[in-house]
């Protein structure tokens, strides 16, 4: 089953068990997929998908530090939630010696120095794990190879 097949599954199932805040996270999914789709023309696929809740997660993270900041505990709990339900859509995530182990073959395939190599690395590395870790870990452990 596609994923957005078992979006739409689990948008059903969440609409019969009467679970709000999981049908509002799932309705708010589908409208950012459907307006990707609508703007570019494209049917989505599964790592097209996977981009958007990745891309959902990093907006909710950020409303969240931004509420805490404010003291609104309240809204920033809203937004965890939604990120519980968003992560389910994700595959298995990388972990931090697995992203290193990555980045260090990407580098030595791609015959990068220094930092001065950083968006040849970048490039290479944000199409072979996208979606199976998190880019900041990645950046992260980039900078740290290249300055080596």
């Amino acid at each position: 089953m596609s994923l957005k097949a078992q979006i739409t599954e689990d948008m059903k199932t969440a609409m019969r068990a009467k679970d709000s805040v999981r049908l509002g996270t799932i309705r708010l999914l589908q409208a950012a997929m459907k307006q990707k789709e609508v703007d570019e023309r494209v049917e989505l696929d599964d790592a097209a998908i996977i981009a958007i809740v990745d891309k959902l997660i990093k907006q909710r993270k950020d409303s969240i530090a931004a509420y805490e900041t404010a003291n609104r505990q309240d809204l920033a709990d809203v937004e965890k939630a939604e990120i519980d339900v968003l992560k389910v859509y994700l595959p298995e995530r990388m972990s931090q010696a697995e992203i290193t182990a990555a980045v260090q073959a990407i580098v030595a395939e791609v015959g990068a120095t220094g930092p001065g190599d950083m968006g040849k690395v970048m490039g290479k590395v944000k199409s072979t794990l996208a979606g199976k870790a998190d880019m900041g870990l990645v950046s992260a452990a980039v900078k740290a190879a290249l300055s080596q």
